[in-house]
């Protein structure tokens, strides 16, 4: 478990060493221009400038590359999801699909919120319309090996000139640790009051919480943020990061309880459009709540693309405890949840790529 938050740790800031180190070169040119001493260089034979167009080609190539790589494994875990519904036999109410379609997008705007809410905090000029949209796309990132695709994609779709790379970057780290936080320990607090015949259960959610947590404490956070190299080339980002501080991180856990909530009511019209006599919302919440936060965890944790295998795997444990579903209808709605999240990101990233909220300038 430590040793896969210490390597996750290094994906997320590390994509900002590399946004950033990409930058160097140009930030280092405009301080000599403005009369600012620039670090000291070595001699050595001059590096030869690529002309404009080639410049455009290579980022050209990245952009398909990057398209590419997320449209192949996000391709991947669509088959697999079918694939699992195969396995079973259903029905359908299409009305509570789209009801769990837009209860999960409406459960991530907080966290959207939070990312932005910390930019702002540590100094960055980043829109709310623009941080919303490299939110939700960036989200497909997750599908790739490494999770590294998500700080790539969100750092790469919030303008430069707005938002430093390097603080863009750890933003999404202290973001994504905060909600994971948030959700093993709301899943620790059911398992607690409604399970208390199963203690690896509740001990395996206070570990998942401690390990997600300890890294978004301020101090930590800083430490881990200059380990990383952040604001390393440009003093001023690390200056910026300083200031996110305990009210920020208080802010961000209320957020994150909203979207657990509305996550946790997804599973919820996910499994009424499979079984149009489920009961209502109130009468199981906490279980849903606890089921779709721990599954989430620890697919997160467990660095497999879309946490595949392992999140379905603790849905069920989850769900055959807290909810009155049978071994089967826990199967067919952890494969039908995964499809209908995966859809709905699609859809919204295909929306917002193609008519963005912030105006072009």
């Amino acid at each position: 478990m430590a040793f896969q938050l210490v390597y996750k740790t290094g994906v997320a800031l590390g994509g900002a060493c590399l946004v950033l180190g990409i930058r160097r070169r140009g930030c280092l040119q405009g301080a000599a221009g403005r009369g600012i001493m620039a670090p000291p260089t070595f001699a050595g034979p001059p590096v030869k400038q690529l002309p404009p167009h080639t410049k455009k080609r290579l980022l050209l190539a990245a952009k398909v590359l990057i398209f590419a790589l997320v449209v192949w494994f996000v391709r991947g875990t669509l088959l697999d999801a079918w694939q699992q519904l195969g396995e079973h036999e259903w029905s359908l109410n299409p009305w509570w699909l789209l009801a769990a379609c837009g209860l999960y997008l409406l459960g991530l705007l907080p966290a959207g919120v939070f990312w932005w809410r910390i930019l702002r905090v540590c100094g960055q000029g980043a829109r709310l319309g623009e941080t919303l949209r490299a939110y939700y796309i960036g989200h497909l990132g997750k599908y790739v090996p490494g999770k590294a695709m998500v700080v790539i994609l969100r750092t790469g779709l919030i303008h430069g000139r707005r938002a430093d790379p390097g603080v863009a970057a750890a933003g999404v780290f202290a973001e994504t640790l905060t909600m994971m936080a948030v959700g093993a320990c709301l899943a620790a607090v059911v398992l607690a009051v409604q399970v208390r015949d199963a203690p690896e259960l509740f001990w395996g959610a206070v570990g998942l919480a401690v390990a997600s947590a300890a890294p978004t404490i301020p101090p930590v956070f800083h430490r881990l943020a200059r380990l990383a190299g952040v604001g390393r080339s440009e003093p001023a980002a690390r200056e910026n990061l300083q200031r996110l501080g305990y009210a920020t991180l208080m802010g961000g856990w209320v957020a994150m309880f909203l979207v657990w909530a509305l996550l946790g009511l997804s599973l919820w019209a996910t499994v009424r459009a499979l079984d149009g006599s489920a009961v209502g919302p109130l009468e199981h919440f906490f279980g849903y709540l606890a089921a779709v936060s721990m599954a989430m965890v620890a697919g997160f944790l467990s660095l497999i693309p879309g946490g595949l295998g392992v999140r379905d795997v603790v849905l069920l444990r989850m769900t055959a405890r807290l909810l009155p579903l049978g071994a089967a209808e826990a199967a067919l709605a952890a494969a039908m949840l995964r499809l209908v999240w995966l859809l709905s990101e699609l859809a919204i990233s295909a929306i917002l790529y193609i008519c963005p909220l912030h105006r072009a300038e």
